[in-house]
This record gives C-alpha cells, structure tokens and sequence, in this order.
C-alpha cells in the first residue's frame, strides 16, 4: 500500500495555509511528536520499516524440511504502532514477512567410500522493507507514538456465536457451531484491555461469557514485558547488546504531515 498527500491538504501547503513535515524516530519504542502552540498538525502517512533486520537463525534438518518455529525471530512478526493525541488513540498492527532460504548440504569425511550424509541448512530472516500507509489523524496537542513488538496473545475466551439479527445464520458464524475468541488479550495478568468480539454493544444478546473487568472494541496490545508489547530495544537487549547496537535491527518510522499556524477550526473534512 501506497499513500499520497489528500488534495486539499496539498493545496493548503502549495497555498501556503499549511507547511509540510516529516517526523522520523526509531530504536526506542516511545516518540512525541511535539505540536507548536496555537497550531494543529495533521499526519496523513508513514513509512515504517520493521525491526528485527539484520538478525538471521539458522537450523538444519534432514532433506524433509521441518516447520521452523525460532521465538526469538518470532517477536518481530507482530509489531504495532499507536498514536495518542491527548483525545484520541489510533492503533496499527503489522506483520513483518520472514524471508527463508534453503540450501542442501553434502558431507563426509574426505574419504570418497564414506557414506555421504545430506542436510538442509535453512535461514529466516525478518523483511523489514518498508510499508507505506495512508492516515487521518488531526491533533493540536503533541502526539505520542508508541511502536512495539507482540509474541501471542493470552488464554483467549472461546465461546459458539447464537443466531442474532446481527449474525443471521449462513450469512455470518452465527448459528455454525464453530467455536471462536470472543475475548482476547495481547498481554499478561490481564491488566490491559480485552479484545470483545463479535461486538461490545449489546454483548449481552449474544449470551457470551461474562465480560472481564477492562474491555475494548477494537484490538490492541498493551505495553507488557513478556507477550507484548515490548519495546524492540528491549527485546534486542535480551539477544545481546550488539543487537542493539546494530542500526539494521531496529525499526525507523518517518511520519508524514502538515502543520497549520492557527487553531483547529471546527470543519476538518
């Protein structure tokens, strides 16, 4: 995905009402955007290259390839990015390809009448290529952005979704029997707020398990030290301190937006 400037915020810069800015943090998991006073901002793109580049695993199996499952590239396959205007909270999640290559090995002992043994030698390495994306988001505040790394989710709720008017049967899971998360969690101890599917409003009709003490209706992760959100230079810290240290393996966010000296007038389209 693509973003380019909305036109009219394009012809507010060329007109002179606006004036373009880019934003660029990285390393750190915690950024603000400062918002001169009387002025509003307007942030209409990014660009964001994961973290986790630079980091290769390798393992090897017999010439049947195995799943590879290395939990230190997996923190980076999940990564969020938030932003918190004072008023408002607007969470991305993104997933961040694993590249995976695979070379067949022969060996012996340099001896041509040894039995010549073969191996597959797999690398996974995370793609952090960049990933445009277009957004709205106006603030006259200062903006806190919060990027982060998530693991998996908690003991999620599970619960067969009941025929409703708003899950009519055939048409959605209601009525088929499946059973699936209605609740779930991006951290530990449940002190962040549960994901509530299929619908906050009017949870009850649903006849669902009860509702836990913090919930949200959109999905999020939370800071948390063991499942996510972590910040990446702390996980990279985990590895070792020369991860950290290399700029490949942190992540770089470049924000994209418009500054307008004045006040948020009460129409912003």
């Amino acid at each position: 995905m693509s973003w380019q400037i909305p036109t009219l915020i394009e012809q507010d810069i060329k007109n002179g009402k606006a004036q373009y800015r880019t934003f660029q943090t990285g390393n750190g998991g915690q950024s603000i955007l400062p918002v001169p006073s009387n002025s509003y901002v307007v942030i209409f793109g990014y660009d964001f290259s994961p973290a986790g580049g630079g980091i290769k695993v390798q393992s090897s199996s017999p010439p049947t390839p195995a799943i590879l499952n290395d939990q230190k590239i997996r923190f980076f396959e999940t990564q969020q990015i938030s932003f918190y205007t004072g008023t408002d909270f607007y969470p991305f999640i993104h997933h961040a390809d694993v590249k995976t290559t695979s070379i067949v090995l022969s060996t012996n002992a340099g001896n041509p009448e040894d039995e010549v043994t073969t191996f597959v030698l797999f690398t996974e390495e995370i793609d952090n290529s960049p990933i445009a994306r277009q957004v709205y988001i106006t603030s006259s505040n200062d903006v806190a952005i919060t990027v982060g790394l998530i693991l998996q989710v908690d003991d999620p709720v599970q619960s067969a979704i009941p025929v409703t008017d708003t899950t009519p049967n055939q048409l959605t899971f209601g009525g088929s029997g499946q059973v699936i998360n209605v609740q779930t969690t991006y951290s530990q101890g449940g002190t962040q707020p549960t994901f509530i599917q299929p619908s906050l409003k009017d949870y009850d009709k649903y006849s669902l398990p009860a509702l836990p003490a913090n919930v949200e209706n959109q999905v999020f992760a939370g800071p948390d030290a063991v499942n996510g959100l972590i910040d990446p230079t702390n996980y990279l810290n985990s590895l070792g301190v020369d991860f950290n240290r290399q700029a490949a393996c942190n992540y770089y966010l470049c924000l994209h937006y418009a500054v307008y000296n004045k006040t948020v007038p009460e129409q912003r389209g």
